[in-house]
């Protein structure tokens, strides 16, 4: 699904990502954890081929970047962000903004036929939201915004869902009702999921691998149940960390 290697980025002299190195099977799911700045989401934009690499390989589904249409890998690559609801016009009712991720797009430029807009309920009875149907994105709560997004991404049966700090904005419920929904995205099996986060309480059990980031390094990766303990990510926030464990997430506190 993805093969990064040796990977450098840097922009006007900063170095921003060096020497990663990360490969994602089919069948796993990842969360990836740090600060803010430590790189996760540049890492992010050059597996969707918006930022170029300095040096090393990048390999996403099977095509090799520089070798290439990114633009058509992009077809196969669902994207959820908080910063992606600046994009849709909030004047739009939910059901078109679900149709767009059908074509890629941020609106609904083609005409849909009655067997789309069928899909697309489907889709919103899926995430709970079928009800907002007709209502605009602009009075759709934050949660309910992200649940549209997820199924909108999922219209164009993406190979690959990567979720930026989907949570951003949320308050406790409307989070961990996000976080399920998005666990029973991974269940369906169909979709490897990258999940991206600087909240160790939001890496589910259905994450089946992490990778730790720091300072634009791969500080540790791999199963989750080995690198979420107490020894790990005291050395990896430079700070004595206590962890609880509860219904396979890892809870922490600082020491």
């Amino acid at each position: 699904m993805i093969n990064i290697e040796s990977l450098l980025l840097y922009r006007n002299g900063k170095v921003i990502l060096n020497d990663v190195s990360w490969q994602v099977k089919k069948g796993e799911h990842w969360a990836i954890l740090g600060l803010n700045g430590s790189g996760k989401t540049t890492l992010l934009k050059v597996i969707n081929g918006y930022l170029w690499s300095n040096g090393g390989t990048v390999q996403v589904l099977g095509e090799t970047y520089g070798k290439t249409d990114v633009r058509e890998v992009r077809k196969s690559i669902g994207w959820v962000s908080a910063a992606m609801i600046e994009e849709f016009d909030r004047r739009d009712p939910a059901i078109e903004i679900v149709l767009s991720g059908k074509y890629g797009a941020i609106r609904l430029f083609e005409s849909v036929n009655d067997e789309e807009i069928q899909e697309g309920v489907h889709m919103m009875e899926r995430f709970g939201v079928v009800h907002l149907a007709n209502t605009s994105f602009e009075h759709l709560s934050q949660g309910e915004r992200q649940r549209v997004q997820i199924a909108r991404a999922l219209m164009a049966k993406p190979k690959l869902l990567i979720l930026d700090e989907p949570c951003t904005g949320l308050d406790l419920i409307e989070r961990e009702n996000l976080l399920k929904t998005i666990a029973q995205v991974a269940e369906q099996g169909d979709t490897t999921l990258i999940y991206v986060t600087h909240h160790v309480e939001e890496v589910l059990p259905c994450f089946t691998h992490v990778l730790l980031m720091r300072e634009g390094r791969v500080f540790a990766q791999g199963m989750h149940e080995k690198l979420l303990n107490e020894t790990t990510l005291s050395e990896f926030f430079n700070h004595p960390i206590a962890v609880q464990k509860e219904n396979g997430r890892a809870w922490i506190a600082v020491k």
